[in-house]
C-alpha cells in the first residue's frame, strides 16, 4: 500500500507541475494546508463529544452487554473460533465498538482480534474467519456515523444527522453483500476440498 500512495502522491504532483506550473502548485499546497486546518477545527468539537459519550458507553459496560447480545450470532460467523476464547471475545467487543461509532476503541480490539486469531492458525495465510472479520469491519454498520456527521455540520449542513437512515441501509447492503460473498467463496473452497479427498 506505501507504494501504492508513494505512485498516487508523485503522479499527482508531476501532472500538477506540468499542467499549471509551479507557482500554482505552490499555492495550491499552501491553500490545500490551510483549509485542512480549518476543517479539522471545525470539526473536532463534535468528534469529542460523541467519542466522550462513547467512551462512557464502554466504561459503563455498554460494550461488554452488546458483545454478549451479539455472540450467538457471532458463532454462526465463526464456527472455527471456540466463543470462550479471547479471540472470540475481541471480536464481539470490536463489532459492538463499530456498532456504537467507537473507532478509537474499536481499532485496538479488532488487532488484537486478527492477532489471536492468526496464533490459533498458526499461519501467516488468512483464514476465512479473518476475511469475514475484515469484511465485517469494512462494511460494519454504525448506528451513530459521528465523523459523517462532523463533517457535514463542518460544511453548513442544518441537519447533520438526516443521514441516518441511509447509512443505515447502504451499510446493511453492503455488510449482507459481503457476508454472501464469502460465504459463496468458504462453500466453493469446501467442495474443492471435499472433492480433492
Amino acid at each position: 500500500m506505501a507504494y501504492i500512495f508513494g505512485a498516487m502522491i508523485a503522479g499527482s504532483f508531476l501532472y500538477a507541475l506540468c499542467s499549471a506550473g509551479l507557482p500554482e502548485l505552490s499555492a495550491g499546497i499552501l491553500d490545500s494546508a490551510g483549509a485542512a486546518v480549518q476543517l479539522l477545527i471545525s470539526i473536532s468539537g463534535m468528534l469529542i463529544m460523541w467519542s466522550g459519550f462513547m467512551r462512557i458507553a464502554k466504561d459503563s459496560g455498554l460494550i461488554e452487554k452488546l458483545s454478549r447480545l451479539f455472540a450467538p450470532l457471532l458463532r454462526r460467523l465463526y464456527p472455527d473460533i471456540a466463543p470462550e476464547s479471547d479471540a472470540f471475545r475481541c471480536i464481539s467487543m470490536n463489532i459492538s465498538a463499530n456498532l456504537l461509532g467507537l473507532g478509537n476503541a474499536a481499532t485496538p480490539l479488532g488487532l488484537s482480534a486478527i492477532r489471536q486469531m492468526r496464533a490459533q492458525s498458526g499461519s501467516d495465510t488468512a483464514t476465512d474467519s479473518m476475511v469475514t472479520f475484515v469484511i465485517m469491519n469494512t462494511a460494519s454498520i454504525q448506528l451513530i456515523p459521528t465523523t459523517v456527521a462532523a463533517l457535514r455540520k463542518s460544511f453548513g449542513s442544518q441537519q447533520p444527522f438526516d443521514i441516518l437512515l441511509c447509512v443505515w441501509l447502504t451499510s446493511a447492503v453492503a455488510l449482507t453483500a459481503g457476508l454472501f460473498s464469502s460465504y459463496l467463496i468458504r462453500r466453493a473452497s469446501w467442495k474443492r476440498s471435499s472433492r480433492s479427498l
